[in-house]
């Protein structure tokens, strides 16, 4: 069974709030840490062991103001995760990628995950 995590945002890592319960995943805040692999390996466990016993739905909402190459990379590992429960009808899974609405390059980030996945992605413009 997979455990709560709430990880607090600090200036090169973002905040993370997963609740298995509800079925939610909230990544917010920036990720430019020179370590993504010791950050996120932990998170992709921990969906991996949530995907034994998920929720019927789930949400996961992604809010960076500016993430680096090797966090993108660690996204996307866990997007394809979450990919994988979708299209096994574990849980309807959804991503929502929140961007600034004058943040081209996370509008354009947004799509690109989008393009990448099956499950469904929206974008949903913020004014913040």
């Amino acid at each position: 069974m997979a455990e709560r995590l709430e990880l607090p945002a600090t200036a090169k890592t973002p905040l993370v709030s997963f609740d298995p319960d509800r079925g939610t995943l909230i990544i917010r805040g920036v990720s430019i840490h020179e370590n993504a692999d010791g950050f996120y390996t932990p998170i992709h466990a921990l969906l991996e062991r949530y995907m034994a016993a998920p929720a019927n739905r789930t949400q996961i909402e992604v809010e960076l103001a500016y993430f680096n190459s090797s966090s993108a990379k660690y996204l996307l590992d866990l997007f394809k995760l979450m990919d994988d429960l979708h299209a096994s009808g574990g849980s309807k899974v959804e991503l929502t990628w929140v961007y600034r609405a004058d943040d081209l390059d996370m509008e354009e980030a947004g799509n690109d995950y989008r393009g990448l996945l099956d499950l469904p992605v929206r974008l949903k413009p913020s004014r913040g």
